[in-house]
């Protein structure tokens, strides 16, 4: 059994990335990375193209293989980094310790891609717009296999070992496994020839490739860590705003200018950026060209729960968004107040003025 375990890390990195400002980048040559589409589909069908650049060799090896590493840009503001660790070995339950990603030197993958991301963020300095420290990566784990010994049919050979499959993607002895537990951990699965198969769970995926060619459904998988990775960073943003939003409101009495006002402009411009988010990532996605690919995204899609992380942040903005406009409307009639005192006490000191003035 032949194949490679593929390791996923995406990046936030800024705001946006201009990609005409994108030259090399780690001194090499960056090129428009080209999806491998096998199946029919509509020909003038514009497909999405990321910046890659050449893979790169000799970063790490893991279990005496070397690491082939992929770097791809998106205009989206993330660095998406693929490691592609090769293997062979002699039944399924041999790939479970490939689940630790750690080098041969005792390393972690994801310090080594944090590492790279860094001096990648140094090349691309002049195109980031509103950059920003690397995020904790989103990590995915992806099983490929290209060998399944003398089995020809990865439909069949499936059904044989649903329940090795399970606990490869559970981490978890086969046969500890309740039905139930195997049953959800293959619930998400597409298969498109009898070459070809892929099962994706929640942290990890199986995805065998028969005829070699595995990187379109590769690529189709890593868009959906893409979206995951930047609504969780926004997730984020929104915890901290609001942490402040619930400062802000009880101390909404001795706030008389600004504060509120500059947190609403910010939440308006938060709102711009995450439906610009998804408006872009949905383009990204929407111009597969493939059904199959559209489908392994879908199931990505509906593994990863991003509806309900969308949905999430966008209830959480219209929340932020109703406290502030609270507290800014206390902060309007309390102005009001005084502003009416104000009037009264100058229309008092008016009437005294003519009444001391006449006698």
């Amino acid at each position: 059994m032949r194949g490679e375990v593929v390791y996923l890390f995406a990046f936030d990195v800024a705001n946006e990335i201009v990609m005409r400002k994108v030259g090399k980048v780690l001194s090499s040559p960056t090129f428009p990375f080209e999806v491998p589409i096998d199946h029919t589909y509509p020909k003038e069908t514009p497909l999405y193209r990321p910046l890659t650049i050449a893979p790169l060799q000799g970063q790490a090896t893991v279990r005496g293989q070397a690491v082939r590493i992929e770097v791809r840009i998106f205009e989206v503001g993330v660095v998406n980094l693929a490691m592609h660790a090769p293997f062979d070995v002699a039944v399924l339950e041999d790939l479970v310790p490939y689940h630790a990603a750690v080098s041969d030197e005792g390393r972690p993958l994801r310090e080594l891609a944090r590492h790279l991301c860094d001096q990648i963020c140094l090349s691309l300095r002049e195109a980031l717009v509103r950059g920003a420290a690397p995020s904790d990566p989103e990590a995915y784990t992806i099983f490929s296999i290209t060998e399944l010994g003398e089995a020809d049919d990865a439909p069949a050979w499936f059904a044989d070992h649903r329940h090795e499959v399970a606990g490869l993607l559970s981490q978890w002895p086969a046969a500890n496994l309740s039905d139930d537990q195997v049953e959800e951990s293959l619930r998400v699965r597409r298969s498109f020839a009898r070459s070809d198969l892929v099962v994706i769970d929640w942290d990890a995926s199986l995805l065998v490739e028969l005829d070699g060619r595995a990187d379109d459904v590769l690529f189709a998988i890593e868009l959906a860590n893409l979206q995951l990775e930047e609504y969780r960073v926004m997730d984020g943003r929104l915890d901290r705003h609001s942490d402040q939003a619930y400062h802000d409101l009880e101390h909404a009495r001795s706030v008389w200018f600004g504060a509120p006002h500059r947190k609403l402009v910010w939440l308006r411009r938060f709102r711009v950026d995450a439906t610009k988010l998804a408006d872009e990532v949905t383009h990204i996605t929407k111009f597969f060209g493939d059904w199959h690919l559209a489908r392994v995204y879908l199931g990505a899609r509906e593994r990863f729960h991003l509806p309900e992380w969308q949905r999430s942040i966008e209830q959480r903005l219209s929340q932020l968004d109703e406290v502030y406009r609270v507290i800014q409307s206390d902060i309007y009639e309390r102005r009001m107040l005084w502003l009416e005192i104000a009037i009264v006490i100058c229309f008092v000191v008016d009437l005294l003025g003519l009444f001391l003035w006449k006698r």
